[in-house]
């Protein structure tokens, strides 16, 4: 079981989900039950499926909320990608998020990898 709370990527996580609330507010109202809460679910789902992973009772089952955490990361790339090409926000306003998501899924790729190698070497694979 892992300290959620001490992970930099749960950390970084929390920050964007924080940023990503703040993004949404300059959306437009109409977008309200759209893209707006899209936008923060998958912002939200990001930090909270570390946590969950982390409070699980095996690196097996940690690697798979991570993997889920990854694929939030993605979805959320997109969505504000997508908010861009709507021209309802600047890029100015959205590629230091997308920065920080590409270098989180960055860090999540790494961890899922030494989780893998630890797996490894506990059951005597190289």
């Amino acid at each position: 079981m892992h300290q959620f709370e001490k992970l930099k990527i749960w950390q970084k996580a929390m920050d964007i989900a924080v940023h990503v609330y703040e993004i949404s507010s300059l959306l437009p109202n109409d977008e309200k039950f759209n893209l707006i809460h899209q936008i923060k679910k998958c912002a939200v789902s990001i930090p909270s499926n570390i946590a969950e992973g982390s409070g699980r009772n095996s690196d097996k089952e940690f690697m798979h909320f991570l993997g889920i955490a990854n694929g939030s990361t993605f979805e959320l790339i997109t969505q504000l990608i997508l908010a861009k090409r709507l021209k309802l926000v600047g890029e100015d306003l959205i590629q230091p998020t997308i920065n920080q998501l590409v270098e989180v899924s960055n860090m999540n790729f790494s961890f899922q990898r030494s989780l893998k190698d630890k797996i490894n070497k506990t059951i005597g694979k190289s």
